[in-house]
């Protein structure tokens, strides 16, 4: 027994029997044929004099027990649904890049407004997804009246605008021949005041189709005052203003550029920030809560848990967080591969984020996350 404590001192139970034959009792002594490869077991109790004062584990022993103690929860009123509409098509079409995510019809979309409002989830933002010939070097089709966002923002409106909240996402990337979030100087760079004043007329035309609240997602200085001037003036005071005001030069949003046909030609660090920036994000966020923003989000989300948490300390107005095409891709492309429970994965995100301090989150799974939780 060589190099291995006394059994007494390990506070050790009866064991099985060695090669030889011989056995160590409860008391410690060793029967006499005990064999040099003989077995120690522990006893089934602390050794002796060693007290936990405290359990935690009592709080995890059942179902019952940890549904009651849970510190996070969220509930489906917290979730809002990005949703596309494409201009040209008859049929909702799936985004390769996104299994499951389609780009819709105006018609379609309206249905899908349906499923969403009895699912109980607690928002709507839509996307648009001009034709190309609708696309110019300004992204004019962004404020048209007739334009596939205003269109779709309508027929949902139309569908559900008394039953959740329709938003819309205001800018310009969609609709410019470049795929850039503005016009564009002379040198290549986006003009931020003329992107600002396109946003502002964008902003008052998505008001005017139903939206309840919109998104400035360009970040561009000086949005987020320009847009509630114009709101204000234009008489929709009541539009709530939902500013995209920490959002990340993120590698994750490809799929997403996929699912609204953006042809980006460079990147867009110029006007995104940096991922390596955590005090800058706050920067931006109150910022935009001085210009009149009566939410704030952090975008992407899953990444940026530090920054949503600072965030969320600090703003006096509701948090929103978005789980971007690339954390939905991720988490899809896993399960399809068998390498994650799909379900779990789903739900601990989600509560990952709303741990961290968001109210409100943007995600791909909200119809399906609150149809889980009824």
């Amino acid at each position: 027994m060589t190099g291995l404590p006394h059994a007494a001192n390990l506070g050790v139970g009866p064991t099985t029997p060695s090669a030889t034959g011989g056995r160590h009792t409860g008391t410690g002594e060793a029967e006499t044929k005990a064999g040099a490869n003989e077995k120690v077991v522990p006893a089934r109790k602390l050794p002796h004099g060693l007290t936990p004062f405290v359990r935690p584990r009592r709080l995890r022993t059942s179902v019952a027990m940890r549904r009651l103690v849970t510190e996070t929860r969220w509930s489906p009123e917290q979730l809002i649904l990005p949703v596309f509409v494409r201009d040209g098509i008859t049929e909702p079409v799936e985004i390769p890049s996104m299994p499951g995510q389609y780009q819709h019809t105006p018609e379609s979309l309206a249905k899908l407004g349906r499923e969403a409002a009895d699912a109980g989830i607690g928002g709507m933002i839509v996307f648009g997804v001009p034709t190309d010939a609708d696309k110019d070097e300004i992204g004019s089709a962004a404020w048209d009246p007739d334009g596939i966002q205003n269109r779709g923002i309508a027929a949902l409106a139309a569908e559900v605008g008394d039953q959740l909240v329709v938003m819309a996402d205001t800018c310009l990337d969609e609709t410019t021949s470049h795929g850039h979030c503005g016009p564009l100087r002379p040198d290549g760079a986006v003009d931020n005041d003329w992107a600002v004043s396109c946003y502002a007329a964008t902003a008052v035309s998505q008001a005017r189709a139903g939206a309840a609240a919109v998104g400035p997602s360009g970040m561009m200085d000086g949005q987020v005052a320009a847009i509630r001037a114009a709101l204000d003036q234009a008489g929709y005071s009541d539009v709530a203003i939902m500013a995209y005001s920490a959002k990340y030069a993120s590698g994750l949003f490809g799929p997403f550029r996929d699912a609204v046909g953006c042809a980006l030609k460079g990147d867009r660090r110029t006007y995104q920030q940096d991922p390596a920036n955590r005090r800058e994000g706050m920067r931006e966020t109150l910022l935009d809560i001085e210009e009149g923003a009566d939410m704030v989000m952090v975008k992407p989300a899953s990444f940026y848990l530090d920054v949503l948490s600072d965030v969320a300390a600090a703003a006096p107005v509701p948090v929103a967080a978005y789980q971007v095409s690339g954390e939905y891709a991720m988490i899809e492309a896993a399960a399809a591969n068998g390498w994650i429970d799909r379900s779990r994965v789903i739900d601990e995100s989600l509560t990952s984020i709303v741990r961290a301090g968001a109210d409100i989150v943007l995600t791909y799974y909200a119809i399906e996350a609150a149809q889980g939780l009824a």
